[in-house]
């Protein structure tokens, strides 16, 4: 029996999946089994019920509050995105101080020497991108970063996923209703 270059097969005659060292496809797993994309969408369609008069921005902040509620505050950016929705005022505040704000130290990245050269200065430039991108992950180690976004980037395809959905589901609702016949 020829195993395919996706698997492998262990002493016991069973299936193991084989992955990157330092990586798992955890994160990818469990946003895409279809019981978190039913919640999250039972979530979404409640959330943009209770937002529909507002706007487009409220249609973003309900469907990022209930991807995060979704992820029950397990990650750090999921957790980031529910405490900034409950307090506003904290943003008010930061806005307030930041005349008063001193220079901040470098990223761990900067401080571990990996700017010596321009290659380091370009990873560690699109590291601190990438910290600024993924809510709450400004100031994280590399690694930490990357399974951080890892997780959020696999969040997000499932958001999009449901979004499609319901708009289809919506876009075909409203031909059946257009229809003259009906």
């Amino acid at each position: 029996m020829i195993a395919s270059p996706s698997s492998s097969f262990s002493a016991g005659g069973s299936k193991k999946a084989i992955t990157k060292p330092g990586f798992t496809d955890q994160a990818e797993s469990k946003w895409r089994t279809a019981a978190q994309q039913r919640i999250y969408g039972r979530r979404l369609i409640d959330a943009l019920r209770a937002t529909a008069p507002s706007g487009p921005h409220a249609v973003k902040e309900a469907s990022d509050s209930a991807l995060a509620l979704t992820a029950r505050g397990q990650s750090r950016w999921s957790r980031a995105i529910l405490l900034g929705r409950r307090r506003p005022s904290c943003k008010l505040l930061l806005k307030a101080r930041r005349g008063r704000r001193r220079p901040k130290p470098p990223p761990p990245a900067l401080k571990q020497g990996m700017a010596a050269s321009p290659e380091g200065k370009k990873v560690s430039d699109r590291l601190r991108l990438l910290g600024r991108l993924v809510p709450g992950c400004r100031k994280l180690s590399a690694p930490s970063l990357l399974e951080e976004a890892v997780d959020y980037m696999a969040a997000l395809e499932m958001q999009v996923k449901t979004m499609r959905a319901l708009a289809e589901a919506l876009s075909a609702a409203s031909l059946n209703a257009a229809e003259p016949g009906s």
